[in-house]
């Protein structure tokens, strides 16, 4: 079986090869980037302000007014939630050594039978991929059953933009059959030992010194 989460899928998808020998062999680490730690180190900030009302950093206040806007939302706030299944699409631990995929959604709000998924984004807007959303939208069906009507967004924190996406449940099946070909792909490597190298304008950032795409950025 294999377990999955979006980030990975999505390495698969860039590239194999990468993949490979990040998340299977493991005889290559990737080295976080300024944005990288940039980026973790807001999510800290808004995950914090959210759940515990610490105070913003003073190069952080730009951010209060969507993060208030948020908690005026109703509903119980579940601040980097964790959530995972198995391969029957149950809920299941997220430890669980027998999980299917899982996923944090950075802030998950609940209130009956509607709900609210936000992820946070510190990079560029130019290319906003909702299919993260849809992820997180699918596991808190699962783990929320009364939950129909989900509202949800990548919020652009440091651009001020905010991509709305609305899901119901009865969307679930189409939903997950938008993963099913990336999904079969890589189980299709894993059977057959398969990685092939797939060169794109994210190899200068790619560890991989193997591979005869590698360039130092």
């Amino acid at each position: 079986m294999i377990n999955w989460s979006y980030s990975s899928l999505k390495d698969y998808t860039t590239c194999p090869k990468q993949y490979f020998h990040l998340k299977v062999a493991k005889d290559y680490i990737k080295k976080p980037s300024r944005e990288m730690l940039y980026g973790t180190e807001v999510h800290s900030a808004l995950e914090n302000y959210v759940r515990d009302g610490t105070p913003l950093a003073k190069n952080y206040e730009r951010f209060r007014a969507p993060l208030d806007a948020l908690m005026e939302i109703e509903g119980t706030r579940y601040p980097e939630h964790k959530m995972a299944l198995a391969e029957d699409k149950t809920p299941c631990d997220f430890e669980d050594e027998k999980r299917w995929v899982r996923g944090i959604a950075d802030l998950l709000i609940v209130d009956g039978k509607s709900a609210y998924i936000v992820d946070y984004k510190t990079g560029s807007n130019k290319y906003a991929d909702p299919k993260q959303l849809k992820l997180m939208a699918l596991m808190a069906y699962a783990h929320f059953p009364d939950v129909v009507r989900i509202k949800a967004g990548l919020l652009f924190i440091t651009r001020n933009t905010f991509v709305p996406e609305e899901y119901h449940r009865d969307q679930i099946s189409r939903l997950w059959a938008e993963f099913i070909p990336s999904l079969e792909r890589l189980k299709l490597a894993f059977e057959n030992n398969l990685w092939p190298a797939t060169p794109n304008n994210l190899c200068g950032w790619c560890p991989v010194s193997s591979c005869k795409f590698y360039r130092e950025k």
